[in-house]
């Protein structure tokens, strides 16, 4: 994993940091992985996000670059972990299972893959995330709002460009096609705001493991069971 003890930022010039890390297995993965597959489209997107963040950190656009570091480095490694679970044969948390079953699935459309994979990233991961980046720099979720605010902003940029870059056809025949119908129902703005409070309750429970590990279970099933209904083949 990255590590995160020792890094600088500066308006003057990019320096390492851990996200660098990060964007290189992500794009290590954009390399290896066929372009139709469901988990390649969701890493395309990914990859676009943390390039984004990357960007800003090494322009000083983030008041605390170590919080963002960490939050972003901590988030990844959430997806990174459940791409090698799977890689090494086992099964993935809830939430990501439905993408990884179905990656190759001929009826389900790549805005479909991209968006379920932003479901169980943000919807789960983020606030797993949160928790552990207070852990890492022994601060309390509020002292992150920002930082989490600005990531989720852009998300929520990338998810409008996604709607419209991969949603197939015309706008005028989008309002009859399930595929509208189906995604229309999930925002990524209320998954943000949703994961805000989950990431507060298990911080707040982090004296009680028995009901944070119940929490973060039934978390993980719900969001994996959005996920699953996003995913649902569509006929062409």
């Amino acid at each position: 994993m990255p590590q995160l003890e020792h890094f600088t930022t500066s308006v003057d010039a990019p320096v390492d940091t851990p996200v660098d890390s990060v964007v290189s297995r992500l794009r290590a993965l954009d390399e290896c992985l066929p372009a139709r597959d469901g988990v390649a489209v969701f890493n395309r997107v990914y990859l676009a996000v943390t390039e984004a963040v990357d960007r800003r950190i090494d322009a000083g656009r983030f008041a605390d670059a170590r919080a963002a570091i960490t939050l972003d480095v901590r988030f990844a490694e959430r997806y990174l972990a459940a791409v090698d679970t799977v890689t090494n044969g086992r099964r993935p948390p809830a939430c990501w299972r439905p993408l990884f079953q179905l990656r190759r699935h001929p009826g389900v459309r790549p805005v479909q893959f991209a968006l379920s994979g932003i479901n169980a990233h943000i919807g789960h991961d983020l606030a797993l995330a949160v928790v552990d980046a207070c852990r890492t720099l022994d601060c309390e979720p509020a002292e992150l709002e920002d930082e989490f605010d600005r990531v989720g902003d852009l998300l929520v940029s990338l998810e409008e460009r996604i709607r419209e870059d991969l949603m197939p056809g015309p706008d005028l025949f989008q309002i009859a096609d399930p595929l509208t119908h189906l995604l229309g129902s999930w925002s990524l703005e209320r998954a943000r705001e949703a994961t805000w409070t989950a990431s507060r309750a298990l911080w707040a429970l982090r004296g009680l493991p028995d009901v944070a590990e119940e929490f973060t279970e039934r978390l993980d099933a719900a969001v994996g069971l959005a996920g699953r209904m996003m995913l649902t083949p569509l006929p062409d």
